[in-house]
């Protein structure tokens, strides 16, 4: 495994971050966001952590929204048994919608302070390495929200702060609004960036450069789409038949034209499509640690792969020669109705 320094911190963290999103599952209630048929349960789950850790990865992020709740127990769990604390690095967010009350989401101080709580007694932890929120709440002033974050950094349960998918202003104002008052800033920046959706190229990325800010992809594999496994008359895994989530996003032809790209580096390499399109996000200028997603141990063995797969500049002008503009992507959570539908 490879290491690199936090954007502008002194952490350590792997070149691969294991995202968590996938274990938990359960039956949930009409508001929740979580997967469904094709989750991984908590004794399923434990081989991954195994994998992981054995790998050498020591970053791991997850949510509250995940399965309500289930994925920072499941992932707390399996850490806490397999790994030292002093030697991992745990991430989690707050944002999502989580109970049926209108308090019980946002980036109000009530919200954050009784989330980071209910997060760590999840987990079993004392504290989060990184706090992210997940999205940009337009109902709660952005002062409020640095405020508590802020807060949370001072009373020992946050280690560092980051934020995830929004606009290069908003990310800027946050981080101008917490300088000007002294708070705690965002560190990093964990955005939708692959190689069918690079839009982030445009002004985020460049802002987090220019300010230091460690960028951690999700979804680097464009929700499976880049593995080989997404056909143009469709899917064939569970995944990929049920996802419509992703398919509002991806599956362009234009779309296909890079995955065709993808597979043909893959074979002529005699490696998974997987770790050419992992490999590409991994030499990106600016990324620090993609977010690497599994339903299976074998899923995870095979991204690992990528961190040593290095890609010729040859290779890397074929894999972006095909690029089309795409629509800004991934900026709001989608809704629990699409959830249930595309099973994210």
């Amino acid at each position: 495994m490879q290491y690199t320094t936090f954007g502008n911190t002194g952490m350590t963290v792997s070149r691969l971050c294991l995202g968590c999103m996938s274990y938990g599952g359960g039956d949930l209630p009409d508001w929740a966001l979580g997967t469904k048929g094709w989750h991984v349960n908590k004794e399923d789950a434990r081989e991954h952590f195994r994998i992981a850790l054995d790998a050498g990865i020591n970053f791991f992020d997850t949510a509250d929204v995940y399965s309500i709740g289930l994925s920072e127990e499941i992932t707390g769990a399996h850490l806490n048994e397999m790994a030292q604390r002093d030697q991992i690095v745990v991430a989690t967010k707050v944002q999502g919608v989580m109970g049926p009350s209108p308090n019980q989401r946002g980036l109000s101080r009530k919200h954050i302070l009784e989330a980071c709580d209910n997060s760590l007694r999840r987990l079993q932890m004392d504290y989060v390495d990184l706090y992210q929120i997940h999205r940009w709440d337009p109902k709660t002033p952005i002062e409020e929200t640095l405020d508590a974050l802020d807060s949370l950094v001072r009373a020992g349960k946050v280690r560092y702060l980051g934020a995830s998918s929004m606009a290069a202003w908003q990310l800027s104002k946050a981080l101008y609004t917490a300088k000007e008052n002294h708070w705690h800033r965002f560190v990093s920046m964990q955005n939708h960036y692959n190689l069918v959706y690079r839009e982030e190229e445009r002004e985020t990325i460049p802002l987090c450069t220019d300010q230091g800010l460690a960028v951690i992809p999700w979804s680097p594999l464009a929700r499976g789409f880049l593995t080989g496994t997404r056909k143009r008359e469709g899917g064939s895994t569970v995944r990929s038949d049920v996802d419509t989530f992703a398919k509002d996003m991806y599956y362009t032809e234009d779309d296909f034209v890079i995955a065709d790209a993808v597979a043909a580096i893959a074979k002529k390499r005699g490696v998974s499509p997987a770790q050419v399109a992992l490999a590409w996000v991994l030499q990106a200028p600016g990324v620090t640690a993609p977010i690497i997603g599994a339903t299976k141990a074998a899923q995870i063995k095979d991204l690992i792969g990528a961190v040593d797969l290095k890609l010729t500049a040859e290779e890397v002008a074929a894999l972006e020669k095909p690029y089309r503009p795409h629509p800004v992507l991934g900026h709001a959570q989608p809704s629990a109705k699409n959830m249930r539908r595309a099973s994210a």
